[in-house]
């Protein structure tokens, strides 16, 4: 009976360590851009937007991934990730605020992804 219990408990560890690499994987940040569709820069040039198109191949659309450079640290992440969109629209409302096709954003905190809108 204790045997059982240990191989149980072995099993345990190296799934639970899988399924939290799987989930810190496919998360925003680990996305990266194909193909530059194009860049925006904010009123007062402290922060630029670069939007990229990523072409999944045949079998996937394509989807729309931006990332936010502040020009004074140089620090970059992902803000913005959008499926079966071949374009980006983007419009600054301040130096902070930026609305990507539709989609209202302050680069210093906030993220869009659609995966976590639509599940």
């Amino acid at each position: 009976m204790k045997a059982i219990v240990f191989f149980r408990n072995m099993l345990c560890v190296p799934i639970c360590l899988l399924s939290i690499m799987l989930l810190t994987a496919c998360g925003l940040q680990s996305l990266r851009g194909d193909e530059i569709i194009c860049t925006s820069s904010s009123p007062d040039h402290s922060y630029t937007i670069t939007a990229y198109l990523n072409n999944g191949g045949a079998t996937t659309d394509f989807a729309v991934l931006c990332r936010v450079k502040n020009n004074h640290t140089q620090k970059e992440r992902n803000i913005y990730w959008q499926y079966h969109c071949d374009y980006a629209d983007i419009m600054w409302k301040d130096n902070f605020i930026v609305v990507i096709n539709g989609i209202e954003l302050d680069v210093r905190s906030d993220s869009y992804d659609y995966r976590k809108i639509n599940s």
